[in-house]
């Protein structure tokens, strides 16, 4: 049904006869036909032996953009992102950086936009950073993945307060 449903207001791309069922085998084909049809990939989260790693090289060998998002050198997830900078991909930390990159070739489409270079709003700047909770939800925050209740105990929150609270500071781009 969602093939059908795709089919009717869009594209559906695939090299497999309809009714095929997917497999897992069929992913790097998949994602070998998305890296063609995108002006580039980001990579957020990687292991060295990633199928991200994958499509990230479809597209570089078709000549198109691939981003990374670094992290720390202590998370396996982030080895592969490394990895795919050393390799040339460039290094970003938000959306506008990609936005900022691809402009050029959107212009080129068509495609406008409205101002990727569009800053977050610093922390002292937010208003969500004058109130305690926040601020202390903020200061409990680290570099490296943190499970929610780890932060609901530093911050002495309630993990539900601190799902929509962190909901809310990355809204704001803190």
């Amino acid at each position: 049904p969602l093939a059908a449903e795709i089919a009717a207001r869009g594209l559906l791309v695939s090299e497999y006869a309809p009714g095929v069922a997917p497999q897992k085998l069929f992913f790097p084909q998949r994602n070998r036909i998305i890296a063609g049809l995108s002006l580039g990939t980001l990579v957020v989260e990687a292991t060295r032996r990633s199928g991200s790693l994958i499509t990230a090289r479809f597209a570089m060998d078709y000549g198109r953009e691939v981003f990374a998002i670094p992290g720390s050198i202590h998370n396996p997830l982030a080895r592969g992102c490394h990895f795919l900078i050393r390799q040339g991909a460039k290094p970003d930390e938000e959306a506008a950086d990609v936005l900022v990159e691809l402009a050029p070739q959107l212009r080129d489409e068509g495609i406008a936009l409205a101002s990727a270079e569009r800053a977050p709003a610093a922390p002292d700047e937010a208003p969500l950073t004058r109130h305690p909770s926040y601020q202390s939800l903020l200061n409990a925050l680290g570099f490296s993945p943190t499970p929610i209740a780890d932060l609901s105990a530093r911050a002495n929150l309630t993990t539900a307060e601190v799902s929509s609270m962190l909901l809310l500071l990355e809204l704001e781009g803190l």
